[in-house]
């Protein structure tokens, strides 16, 4: 009897031992393009650290609509991950630094000689009362227009459109050759706000459309009915089954040339690469109408949470994605441009070359429903409202519920 009890403490001891040396990684990649990328990140860091066991810990659904909940539920009942995946901005300031959720990690990255080495802007959003909370492992652009140039050139376009008016024109003459000409998945909500915002940032214009989050500009703005009113017309030219299909199922519809053009953030680019086409070759993009100029903000980043599980592990990784080799195997992957200035340009295609130009130039403008521009409560009721507005089509109930919920949640 002695020496089993003896064997059950050692294999409790062994287990206690392995356990301790894991690593929890919460996210929502698991598409195309992101999931690969994620995983060659988990490559990198087994390189160094190749005795930590990494839990991946992923809950599907586009933009974190599920894993959002999840998480939620995980952090308020003191079930932390070790990192987690979260939208630089509001949602990570809103849900978890200002709840006292996270610590801080400035002193990482001046330990680790980085925190010059990304773009004071972006640092920004994932900071609260002069302390860093999360390191950004990527940037995507949200205003960007995606197009299968096979359909383009069969039905005679020949100069990419600029203008609502110009991209309107298009749509008709693409509808008349028998295909979709805007490919729309909206089963998960956030895909009409995602277009919506775009639409907002071309008809305010940079300053105005940053305004809305620092009270210099008010959502009785007129760009904000113009913008109700191009997003009613652009319904005349999605496809029927919208409603049933996520951003995946959209992007397909222009790799399967049955759609022309797809109004997507950049992960939309990874997604088609892992599809097999070529950038530039059997796909093209374009800013969104009006927006040249302009960079929709999405930065994913992690953080450390308070009482994470294997913290040292956790820092291990927070060390790993902020450092280029690790920017640098995971944006070519999952279609983004890496958020330290000092990354390899070399590495990047002619898509993710044009968004890093455009992103040291342009006006950045943090996106809405990404989690960057506005608190969660605003976002939501944004969501629902927009995604009623594509049945009622009525633009002065909508253009209410969004003043209604700017004063309930921006004030």
């Amino acid at each position: 009897m002695k020496k089993v009890l003896v064997i059950l403490v050692v294999l409790l001891l062994s287990y206690a031992a392995f356990a301790s040396n894991q690593l929890e990684i919460f996210s929502w990649w698991t598409g195309g393009g992101e999931e690969e990328g994620l995983l060659a990140l988990y490559d990198v860091f087994h390189k160094y650290y190749p005795d930590v066991e990494i839990i991946n810990a992923t809950v599907a659904g586009g933009a974190g609509t599920n894993a959002k909940a999840v998480l939620k539920t995980r952090m308020l009942g003191g079930n932390p991950p070790d990192s987690f995946q979260v939208h630089g901005g509001m949602e990570l300031i809103d849900t978890y630094v200002v709840t006292g959720m996270m610590e801080p990690i400035t002193g990482l990255l001046e330990q680790w000689g980085i925190k010059d080495k990304f773009p004071a802007d972006i640092l920004r959003i994932c900071s609260y009362n002069g302390e860093i909370y999360s390191i950004p492992v990527n940037v995507h652009r949200g205003n960007v227009v995606f197009y299968n140039k096979a359909i383009l050139e069969e039905v005679g376009i020949k100069e990419l459109p600029t203008t609502w008016p110009e991209f309107i024109e298009a749509l008709k003459k693409i509808k008349a050759a028998g295909y979709v000409p805007l490919a729309l998945g909206d089963k998960n909500k956030w895909t009409a706000t995602h277009l919506f915002e775009d639409i907002l940032l071309s008809t305010l214009g940079a300053y105005n459309y940053n305004g809305l989050w620092n009270g210099r500009t008010s959502f009785d703005h007129q760009g904000v009915k113009e913008a109700l009113e191009i997003f009613k017309e652009l319904m005349n030219y999605i496809n029927e089954n919208h409603a049933s299909l996520t951003w995946q199922d959209a992007t397909l519809l222009v790799f399967e040339g049955k759609a022309a053009f797809n109004v997507m953030g950049d992960w939309a680019e990874g997604y088609l690469k892992t599809l097999g086409w070529t950038p530039g070759k059997e796909f093209g993009w374009m800013t969104v109408p009006g927006t040249k100029g302009s960079f929709m903000v999405v930065t994913d980043t992690f953080g450390l949470p308070k009482n994470a599980p294997h913290r040292e592990n956790a820092i291990k990784w927070l060390k790993i994605i902020s450092s280029v080799e690790g920017q640098d195997t995971f944006n070519p992957i999952k279609g983004s441009i890496p958020a330290r200035i000092d990354a390899d340009k070399s590495l990047y295609d002619d898509y993710l070359t044009w968004s890093m130009n455009d992103f040291a130039t342009n006006a950045l403008c943090p996106s809405i429903i990404h989690g960057s521009a506005a608190p969660e409560g605003f976002a939501t009721a944004l969501n629902d409202t927009i995604n009623m507005y594509i049945t009622t089509k009525d633009v002065k109930k909508a253009l209410r519920e969004i003043t209604y919920a700017a004063e309930d949640y921006l004030e």
